[in-house]
């Protein structure tokens, strides 16, 4: 069943993640709201995980000025990109895992961009003609 929405694909892949944590042995859980860095704590890895409904190839990673930093500072921070999701079977997921050197080999190449989000609500959005 096709997986609709930017919130429910990533909370797709965060799920996701946690089982292949789980199946790797390590202790997993979603830590988004809390303050944390990234999206899932499974000691000793801190893990942002980047959802895409379809193929992340060839597309850029943004990443908060926090999450940069502690991946510059902690070895033990990943980026699992999580891909295919929008199709709805974890099967067929894809999942590419970004740490260590060839983490920090990418990080040297990133372009610091400063911009806002301005929340524009649905109901805002409904009432335009």
């Amino acid at each position: 069943m096709e997986i609709v929405g930017n919130r429910a694909i990533e909370t797709a892949a965060i799920k996701y993640v946690i089982m292949r944590e789980l199946e790797a042995g390590r202790t997993a859980y979603d830590v988004r709201g809390t303050g944390a860095p990234a999206d899932v704590a499974s000691p000793p890895r801190m893990i942002e995980v980047k959802a895409y409904g379809k193929s992340a190839r060839g597309t850029d990673l943004w990443l908060e000025v926090r999450q940069v930093e502690e991946a510059l500072r902690n070895a033990d921070f990943w980026i699992y990109v999580v891909e295919n999701v929008r199709q709805g079977d974890p099967n067929r997921f894809t999942l590419k895992m970004l740490g260590g050197e060839h983490l920090h080999k990418l990080l040297k190449r990133a372009k610091e961009q400063r911009y806002y989000t301005v929340p524009w609500p649905v109901a805002d959005y409904d009432a335009l003609a």
